[in-house]
């Protein structure tokens, strides 16, 4: 083959692997098109309570009337399903499309947790075929007419969290980032903003969870990862982005989550659900004065 040809095959590969992604991209628009909202839930590290957070703003959002869905996109440790009581419920098949689990009519779910055999299979996947299954939950589950979706992204800034920064780049109103009042843990809180910053996403605002435990004996705030410094608020501060809400350790409310009761308790009045109320409000409002 002279060199000519090669340039024109390679010049070939180039053109169909561009109407490839041309493709994608326009199956991904129209799976979304009838999506009014997309949020993105981040954290700069694991075991800041992002899932519990995600989750809430869903059922949160969903009692109040609107048309909600959730995507889990942590493949390693899907732990939405519980959260919502639908663990062993599996996806069926709506118009050629995945169908996504409805714990009440208007708020859809779709996890990987849902394919999986038992809560104690591990997903063995690398990170291509990772993504390939996370991109699928945005172009082949049938999400129908939705006023949000709530996308609970892996923690960290890692190559699952930016395939789907990236892939969904123009679409996202905001990311909210979770995090919890330590000082540890506030590092990686800055790591996520400068993350949305060279990705262009905008920072919707910063959820401090786990922020003290009220004594059910003498009501005196306890601060259970030691004094707090305010570096929540210095971030906010440095990077003027909002705190959206503080959000009390509750036992009540772990009980509740444990055995996958969030929207019933999000129906009910607590510290908690006011301490999340703020946040609805504000998602609420600038969607209708958008």
């Amino acid at each position: 083959m002279s060199e000519k040809e090669i340039g024109m095959s390679k010049k070939l590969e180039m053109a169909q692997d561009n109407q490839k992604s041309i493709k994608k991209e326009d199956k991904l628009k129209e799976n979304l098109k009838d999506v009014k909202n997309i949020y993105l839930v981040m954290s700069g590290k694991g075991g800041v309570g992002k899932s519990t957070v995600a989750a809430a703003i869903a059922a949160g959002l969903a009692v109040r009337g609107n048309k909600v869905g959730i995507i889990d996109c942590d493949m390693h440790g899907p732990s939405i399903p519980a959260i919502f009581g639908i663990s062993e419920i599996r996806p069926g098949i709506e118009n050629n499309k995945i169908a996504p689990i409805y714990p009440i009519s208007n708020l859809s779910v779709m996890s990987i947790g849902f394919l999986l055999e038992d809560d104690d299979q591990p997903v063995i996947w690398r990170g291509p075929v990772k993504s390939g299954a996370i991109r699928q939950f945005f172009e082949e589950v049938e999400w129908g007419n939705l006023d949000y979706l709530i996308v609970d992204l892996p923690p960290g800034t890692g190559d699952e969290p930016l395939g789907i920064a990236q892939m969904l780049t123009t679409e996202i109103n905001g990311a909210i980032i979770v995090t919890i009042p330590q000082d540890i843990a506030l590092k990686s809180v800055r790591k996520s903003l400068t993350f949305l910053e060279k990705l262009n996403i905008k920072p919707y605002g910063i959820v401090k969870n786990m922020d003290g435990l009220v004594c059910p004996k003498c009501n005196e705030k306890i601060h259970v990862f030691g004094s707090d410094t305010g570096s929540v608020e210095k971030a906010s501060e440095d990077y003027n982005v909002p705190v959206l809400a503080k959000l009390p350790l509750d036992p009540e409310f772990s009980e509740a989550e444990e055995k996958g009761e969030i929207i019933r308790w999000m129906m009910k009045e607590s510290a908690w659900k006011s301490a999340i109320t703020p946040l609805l409000d504000k998602i609420e409002d600038d969607n209708l004065n958008s």
